[in-house]
């Protein structure tokens, strides 16, 4: 399962690019308007640190509007990726950017239903908020496994990239259940890794190690 890092924090997603974590980028308008510059300024900077696919989110909500959006964004590099609401318009203009090949992230789903309207219009991406499910009494790693089934069933070539995760069991579930990728915000990401018995472990050895008088050489 591929590893996105949800952010606009160009610093931050250099560090974790360069831990070998980062596959791609997700991001959107609110992420960038907290770095206080450009919105075109920040996608192009992030495309050039991370090769692999950066979602750039319109704002329009009719078609007309997300088609020119859209257009703009896929020309600031190859690695664009459109970012569309799942709604009437927004499967419209997922159509459309098929037809001219540019690569497009339905964004907002929430019901198996939604995720096979989005592959159904060709999207590249669709992106199941499994902790806002969470957060309405919902389970939202469900979600995931029943977009799989429903993929799997009719050869619908659309990935799976959970979104709104909020701990490390949402990228697990999200793994085990066959999201093609997960996307996280970078403390997340960072926190995957940690384990108490890793730290217990790792500090036994260097007190053994410590107290033996050897040296590494």
């Amino acid at each position: 399962m591929q590893f996105f890092v949800d952010s606009a924090d160009c610093a931050e997603i250099r560090a974790l690019s360069e831990l070998g974590l980062v596959d791609g980028v997700t991001t959107n308008p609110s992420l960038v308007a907290k770095t206080g510059r450009g919105f075109f300024e920040v996608v192009r900077e992030i495309c050039a640190i991370v090769p692999g696919p950066v979602s750039a989110e319109v704002v329009a909500t009719d078609t007309d509007g997300m088609l020119a959006e859209g257009g703009q964004l896929a020309a600031l590099a190859k690695n664009v990726v459109v970012k569309l609401p799942l709604t009437q318009a927004g499967l419209r203009a997922a159509a459309a950017f098929r037809q001219k090949r540019i690569a497009t992230n339905v964004t907002l789903c929430f019901s198996a239903v939604q995720a096979l309207l989005a592959a159904k219009a060709g999207a590249t991406y669709v992106s199941p908020f499994i902790g806002r499910l969470d957060d309405i009494g919902e389970d939202g790693t469900a979600l995931i496994g029943a977009m799989r089934a429903l993929y799997d069933r009719h050869g619908l070539t659309t990935k799976i990239l959970a979104a709104s995760i909020r701990h490390a069991e949402h990228v697990e579930a999200a793994a085990r259940l066959g999201a093609d990728c997960a996307t996280m915000p970078p403390k997340i990401l960072r926190r995957l890794d940690a384990h108490e018995l890793t730290q217990k472990g790792l500090d036994a050895f260097l007190q053994d190690w410590n107290a033996s008088g050897l040296k590494f050489e």
